[in-house]
């Protein structure tokens, strides 16, 4: 049970996340509630079993935790304000989507433009978005960007000091405002992509669940927001997606691009 907590951290923590910023509206707050939710999930599932949506039963008892922690503190104001985004979610969403699972990503590309307000400088807002939107860990940001850890954790602490200072409200504003986040927005999806096609950390040369949601998130993108941008940077996820399955061998070694089989 413990290993699959931690695969279900590992893939689904983000879009629990992405929904609980969105509904307690701070990202320290939501981020704490994240981790005392899989906290109480290593109690109890191990003795309960597992539910039927890990995702719902997460994001509900994060959502919980949030308000009692909100409640300690005092925070009467945000918890009134906490409660009254729960009464009325549909005004967060980008569309009406209909199922559970688009609702679930278009969190998570929501939070993305959340993360790249205007407000906020480039190198912060694309930091912030991949340790929110990707849970890369701050080390993984550094080598994306070929710095170091200490610029990569003052970059993602200077962002979310500034939405504190300046306020800025978890919304989605219209399209015409929309596109002044989009070169921002189209950065943090390509190095999503980037980092689950050659991963910088762990055993797998190919993180599968980065890949594809970077692949979903494009589309989505596309779709919501058209452009020749976002439309090229699909286009090329699509051309690298295409020749995953002939980069690595059985033993999960990569494989020379001379050397791998082009029927694949």
């Amino acid at each position: 049970m413990r290993t699959d907590i931690e695969t279900i951290y590992k893939t689904q923590s983000p879009r629990v996340l992405a929904s609980l910023i969105r509904l307690v509206g701070d990202i320290d707050l939501a981020e704490e509630a994240l981790q005392e939710a899989f906290y109480v999930a290593l109690q109890k599932w191990p003795q309960d079993g597992m539910p039927g949506n890990p995702y719902a039963w997460l994001v509900s008892t994060g959502k919980f935790k949030a308000i009692d922690a909100m409640r300690r503190s005092g925070r009467g104001k945000q918890l009134i304000a906490m409660h009254a985004a729960m009464a009325d979610e549909s005004r967060f969403y980008i569309d009406q989507p209909d199922t559970d699972e688009h609702l679930i990503e278009d969190d998570q590309l929501r939070l993305i433009f959340y993360c790249c307000h205007p407000l906020l400088p480039l190198d912060s807002r694309i930091a912030l978005s991949l340790r929110e939107v990707c849970a890369m860990s701050t080390e993984q940001i550094a080598r994306a960007y070929l710095t170091s850890y200490e610029t990569i954790k003052k970059r993602i602490s200077r962002a979310k000091t500034l939405i504190k200072q300046k306020k800025i409200p978890y919304e989605i504003p219209n399209k015409e405002a929309l596109n002044k986040r989009l070169n921002a927005v189209l950065h943090v999806i390509y190095l999503i992509y980037n980092e689950g096609y050659a991963a910088s950390s762990g055993d797998d040369p190919i993180r599968d669940d980065l890949t594809t949601r970077a692949v979903f998130l494009s589309r989505k993108l596309v779709a919501f927001l058209p452009s020749p941008e976002g439309l090229g940077l699909l286009a090329l996820c699509l051309i690298q997606e295409s020749r995953k399955n002939a980069r690595v061998n059985k033993d999960g070694d990569l494989i020379a691009l001379e050397n791998q089989d082009r029927s694949l």
